[in-house]
């Protein structure tokens, strides 16, 4: 295979976030890591690059440098992902897109939502893909629900329940120095703190899942630790288009969770619901009686099929979710180079109108918290794309 050749911003060796990026595209040996700006650190950046077997005439330490270098030569990377916090991915994508390199960007998008409109009109200018990981619409158990709730299984939907709890902030450790003390600086995250970090995520896992589209929101958020400068909770009041309602809850000082991710989803004959500590099952239950636990391995759906590697009784999880979007990307990559249509079931992986969703969710609930939690609209996006139902 001719692999994708591939570049990193930011990801730097010691970092977490960076090797799962780096483990997910290993995955499927689909990209070839030939280039990269680790850190902004001079020395960390060459001893991160040798680290992930870099050359040394394709380490960098600034990105421009790295984006022009790159984009002049033959075997210049196609592809690149940022991997740097929240307030640089605008100018880090926007320098690639318009260098005709492909971008693969950890969400948030951007901290401004006219930033995120701006991107997604470079790549549009550019024919070069924006893609947004939200990794966990990478979960075949989540596909397979995608699939089944188009499919009408449990009905109109009427009740859609979302949250991501973490404990790990309940104590205000961004005064130790800890190394994603960023998230809580209005510098580096941007203007919100829980709801840009992993509220996007529980609310993009809805709209994933359902396909529902929010007519409006009020939020209720706070800042639990004292002289902390961005919220850490927010408990979010949903209006779907048609009739239903849901809830998103997002939380850092949930103290005692690890990663409480859950999704339930109420339709007129039953519901569905996933626990990502629990990723391969997805509960089923039904007024007619039907109490089943659905287990990767199962009857599920070629779109759930086609996210998975192993037998079933091997479970899978976070990092084959993150490898099942680099793989849905690196479809769309070899079908734009070999001029042909690429395969449909990768078309529903997160790409820069679902990153404007995201922009367009924080915006919205930053505003209702400022209107006394009142109801507002978030600004649509186009969104053409439906489950499969195949």
């Amino acid at each position: 295979m001719n692999r994708i050749r591939w570049g990193m911003v930011g990801g730097g060796a010691g970092g977490f976030i960076g090797e799962v990026h780096r483990m997910a595209a290993r995955l499927d040996n689909r990209y070839q890591l030939i280039a990269g700006a680790l850190s902004s650190d001079p020395a960390r950046a060459r001893h991160s690059a040798h680290e992930c077997g870099i050359r040394r005439d394709r380490t960098y330490t600034d990105y421009l440098a790295m984006a022009e270098a790159e984009s002049s030569r033959a075997d210049g990377i196609e592809a690149v992902t940022i991997a740097t916090p929240n307030a640089s991915h605008h100018a880090i994508a926007a320098a690639f897109l318009d260098h005709g390199i492909h971008v693969i960007c950890d969400k948030p998008l951007a901290t401004r939502l006219d930033d995120g409109r701006d991107l997604v009109a470079r790549a549009a200018k550019a024919d070069r893909l924006l893609c947004v990981t939200y990794n966990y619409s990478g979960y075949p158990m989540i596909r397979h629900a995608r699939t089944l709730l188009a499919e009408g299984l449990i009905g109109r939907l009427r009740i859609v329940q979302s949250e991501f709890a973490l404990g790990w902030l309940a104590v205000p450790l961004e005064r130790e120095g800890v190394k994603q003390a960023w998230r809580t600086d209005p510098k580096e995250a941007g203007p919100s703190g829980v709801v840009a970090d992993i509220g996007t995520h529980a609310y993009h896992l809805a709209r994933f899942v359902t396909g529902l589209e929010v007519d409006q929101l009020a939020a209720d958020i706070s800042t639990f630790v004292p002289l902390r400068k961005l919220e850490d909770n927010a408990m979010i009041l949903l209006r779907f288009k048609g009739g239903a309602r849901g809830t998103v809850w997002a939380s850092m000082v949930a103290a005692g969770e690890t990663v409480g991710f859950r999704l339930r989803v109420y339709g007129e004959t039953g519901h569905i619901a996933w626990d990502q500590a629990y990723p391969d099952q997805l509960h089923l239950h039904l007024l007619d009686g039907t109490d089943q636990t659905l287990h990767r391995g199962g009857a599920l759906s070629p779109y759930a099929k086609a996210a998975t590697r192993l037998v079933a009784g091997l479970p899978e999880g976070f990092i084959e979710a993150f490898a099942n979007l680099y793989g849905d990307y690196a479809e769309q990559i070899i079908a734009k180079r070999e001029n042909r249509a690429p395969d449909p079931l990768s078309l529903h992986a997160p790409m820069g109108a679902e990153g404007i969703e995201g922009l367009a969710f924080v915006d919205a609930v930053l505003k209702s918290a400022q209107a006394g939690s009142g109801w507002i609209a978030p600004e649509s996006v186009s969104d053409s794309r439906s489950p499969p139902r195949d």
